[in-house]
Formats: structure tokens, C-alpha cells, sequence
């Protein structure tokens, strides 16, 4: 992350620009910026104002309202949203997957059912590769069978990476050298660089999408990773969100978030603990919304 100096971002951006711009991020992506954000905000949004000729925030933002240019719509949130991520984050998550989770889906698959995983903010991709990793070592014929995995985000830059699939060997510290080599390639891949095997890469799907809109699926799914995304909305927009996610899990289906997210009390009358940051949905636990892929 680049490091802004405090007195540079200070003569930027005034505490009312700071506003315009939280409340355009809130509504674009439902992302809640706090006050002391406002340094980073500086420094982020510095290199979009000089590349456009913009010599103010409030002209900056007053360009973005008018939807002349999608592109930097993007162009904002991506420069706003915190890709924070590594291999095997929260291994114990993985370890409860795999010891506990994927002998069933497995034998599922392979008796012709399908099974769907979803990594919700995958960011530049390692949570899904993780997923896809693990799943290929349950099972190495995953991909002729009906077991999918779909990762979404909402920054356009990090899904590039995440399609890209290349790492540095350096963030593969993490797993033993037996899975590097059977998963990622460092031969055919630039100096110091590694570059995920197509086998992996064939079980996902990366989508953009915004959390906070309308989804444009509607099947369930055995497995949802959706860790360190909340705790960048506010609590009325957490609650929702875990509702909403809580509905597109089949009976007995998990959901996994991060160490320093919780649940609110609704969604946890409808789950049980099966582990740190683990929760399966009951079986039998109705639905909270009729439509869940619809936006409040």
C-alpha cells in the first residue's frame, strides 16, 4: 500500500469533500468510510484527479454523478476498496473444509449432484484458488463432475489479477512444496512469479459484482466464504447482507466470515456453530427474504 504523508492529504481534501465522496462509495458500493479515513482517501483519489485534469474534489465528484464515464466509476471504487488478502488466510477454515465439508460434497458430486461454492469477495483471487486447491485434492476429478466454484468482487482491477492467476513465489510461502508444484507453475512464468495450473483455474467462475445489489443467480450454494468483506459496510448493511447470504445456503450448508465479523442475532436463529467463524445453516430454517437476490 502506498504511503500518503498526512500534510499532503490534508491540503486535498476537506471534511465536506471527505462527506461527498463517503456518501458516493456508499451508494456505488455500500461501503462505509470512516472519518479517519481521510488521509488514504487523499492519497487514493490524488492519482485519479491527476490523471483527468481535475484540480478539485468536488469537481471530481460532480463528473463522477454524471455517469458520463462508467469506466471511472470504477476507476473510483477501485481506488477506494482494500484488496487485504494472502493464501491460506484463516487456514482453520480450510481445515474445517476440508476435514469436515468436503467428504460429503464430494460423494455428492460423484453420485451426479452439484455442488456449488461461492468465494464472495475474492479480491485478487488467492481465497478462490485456495477453494479450488483444496477441492482438486478431495478430489482431482472435480472438474468433469458438477462442482463449481463462483468468486465475485467488485473491484475490476483485482478480478483482473484474480483471472490472471499470477503470483508472486514468494506469497506461496504457506503451503508445502509439494502443492506448489502440483498446482503452480513456475517454470513457464516470469522471473520470481508463479502462475496457477489451468486445472485449478477450470473449476471458477470470476464475476464482478456488487454486493449490495441485485444478484443475477439464483441457485443455492454448499459453501459460502464471505470473510473480512462486512466489516467494510455499516451495521444496518451487515445485517442485511448476512441475511441475505444466510438465504442462498442449501439445508446444511456453511458460511464462513471472518475472525472479527459476528452475526447479528436473527441470522444466528437460523444457523449453528460448527467452528470458528463456521456456521451451517439449520435444517428446515426459512427463508428472510422473499426475493434474496434483490437489493433493499
Amino acid at each position: 500500500m502506498t504511503e500518503i504523508l498526512q500534510d499532503d492529504a490534508s491540503s486535498l481534501i476537506s471534511p465536506q469533500d471527505f462527506a461527498t465522496v463517503a456518501t458516493l462509495l456508499k451508494q456505488m458500493a455500500g461501503i462505509h468510510l470512516n472519518p479517519n479515513k481521510r488521509a488514504m482517501v487523499s492519497g487514493r483519489l490524488n492519482k485519479r484527479l491527476k490523471a483527468l485534469g481535475h484540480g478539485t474534489i468536488k469537481s471530481y465528484c460532480a463528473a463522477l454523478e454524471t455517469d458520463a464515464n462508467p469506466h471511472e466509476r470504477d476507476a473510483f471504487v477501485s481506488a477506494l476498496t482494500t484488496n487485504m488478502t494472502r493464501f491460506n488466510r484463516e487456514a482453520h477454515h480450510f481445515a474445517h473444509l476440508t476435514q469436515n465439508i468436503l467428504p460429503e460434497l464430494v460423494k455428492s458430486a460423484r453420485a451426479g449432484g452439484r455442488v456449488r461454492v461461492w468465494s464472495t469477495g475474492c479480491s485478487t483471487g488467492e481465497e478462490a484458488y485456495d477453494l479450488a486447491i483444496r477441492v482438486l485434492e478431495a478430489c482431482p476429478d472435480a472438474a468433469k463432475l458438477d462442482f463449481r466454484i463462483l468468486a465475485t468482487d467488485i473491484d475490476k482491477t483485482a478480478l483482473a489479477t484474480a483471472e490472471a492467476g499470477l503470483y508472486p513465489v514468494s506469497s506461496l510461502s504457506q503451503f508445502p512444496g509439494e502443492r506448489v508444484d502440483q498446482f503452480f507453475d513456475q517454470k513457464n512464468a516470469p522471473n520470481g512469479m508463479a502462475q496457477v495450473r489451468q486445472t485449478a483455474k477450470d473449476l471458477i467462475a470470476f464475476r464482478w459484482l456488487n454486493l449490495n445489489s441485485t444478484w443475477p443467480f439464483h441457485g443455492k450454494f454448499d459453501v459460502i466464504m464471505c470473510r473480512n468483506v462486512a466489516i467494510y459496510f455499516d451495521t444496518e448493511t451487515q445485517g442485511w447482507l448476512w441475511s441475505r447470504l444466510t438465504d442462498r445456503l442449501q439445508p446444511e450448508g456453511v458460511l464462513y466470515v471472518g475472525h472479527s465479523e459476528a452475526l447479528p442475532e436473527e441470522v444466528m436463529a437460523r444457523v449453528r456453530i460448527d467452528g470458528a467463524g463456521t456456521f451451517r445453516l439449520s435444517s428446515g430454517s426459512s427463508e428472510t427474504h422473499r426475493n434474496n437476490g434483490d437489493p433493499r
